[in-house]
């Protein structure tokens, strides 16, 4: 029985759970759970983060344009580098913690309250492995969007990037998301464009009839094609809508004037050479 025991306590410590510990019947399923502990903890810690590399650059930064796309890549690098300094200053909490616990497991003299004592301490201690997983699986997102950073930056044919930069790509990318989201809620819907999305059209200056049209006529021309035996691809969907950004790109514009606005104020920007003159002028 004492061998059941201590093959618990031990297993128990290995998978951070609490198991029985007198029936004999769970000796060999503890005998096996701690067999394969070591190759379950290593597989384990390939999953210590959310999402995959695949999902992160498909389904999470859904960006269609290279500076938004650096825009959410960035946004997810701080996101990542605070839960990471979050994680840290817990565990460096923790560490104290449990160096408070030691010395009063030193100086108790009741063995009961000692017991109790060495149990927070060994909670303290399991928590502290659970957490490490999760910094690592942190660790290699951020090393995953820092290097997604530098391909972006490289497509971009850029070293560094300003607010400006961004300001200008914002026509372009609004056109293009607004028709990716019109033309596939057209696909559903006969051809016809949802309501948000014409709503969003019209917000950007776009007359809804041509983007309509725009649609109708790319649906059309996929149609033909898959009549014709061949097939169109997500490159050819890609294609169109740089068409359409580059159609209506002064629209926003001309919308925004027309209201008394103006689309860009280069004095309000940071990073500029305009600011950088008056800055070093002052």
């Amino acid at each position: 029985m004492r061998e059941v025991k201590e093959k618990t306590e031990l297993v128990a410590q290995d998978i951070n759970i609490h198991l029985p510990a007198a029936k004999p019947e769970y000796k060999s399923m503890l005998a096996n759970i701690q067999e394969k502990a070591p190759a379950i903890a290593q597989a384990s810690s390939n999953f210590y983060k959310s999402h995959s590399q695949m999902m992160s650059v498909t389904l999470d930064v859904t960006a269609i344009t290279p500076i938004r796309s650096v825009k959410h890549s960035l946004a997810e690098i701080e996101k990542t580098k605070a839960a990471l300094q979050e994680g840290y200053f817990r565990m460096k909490k923790d560490e104290v913690k449990l160096k408070k616990i030691e010395r009063k497991i030193s100086q108790e003299e009741d063995h009961l309250e000692r017991e109790l004592l060495e149990i927070k301490r060994d909670e303290l201690i399991a928590r502290a492995e659970s957490s490490r997983g999760y910094v690592e699986g942190a660790i290699r997102k951020l090393n995953f969007f820092t290097n997604q950073y530098d391909s972006l930056m490289e497509k971009l044919g850029k070293d560094t990037l300003t607010e400006e930069d961004y300001e200008e790509e914002e026509i372009k990318y609004h056109i293009m998301t607004c028709m990716k989201q019109a033309l596939n809620a057209a696909r559903s819907r006969n051809g016809m464009i949802d309501e948000g999305n014409l709503i969003y059209i019209f917000d950007l200056g776009i007359n809804a009839a041509q983007a309509q049209a725009e649609v109708f006529s790319y649906l059309q021309w996929e149609n033909e094609l898959v009549k014709q035996g061949k097939a169109p691809e997500h490159h050819h969907t890609v294609q169109w809508l740089e068409g359409c950004a580059e159609k209506w790109k002064q629209c926003p514009t001309d919308f925004a004037n027309n209201r008394g606005f103006q689309i860009m104020d280069r004095t309000s920007l940071t990073n500029t050479p305009l600011l950088e003159e008056a800055s070093d002028a002052a």
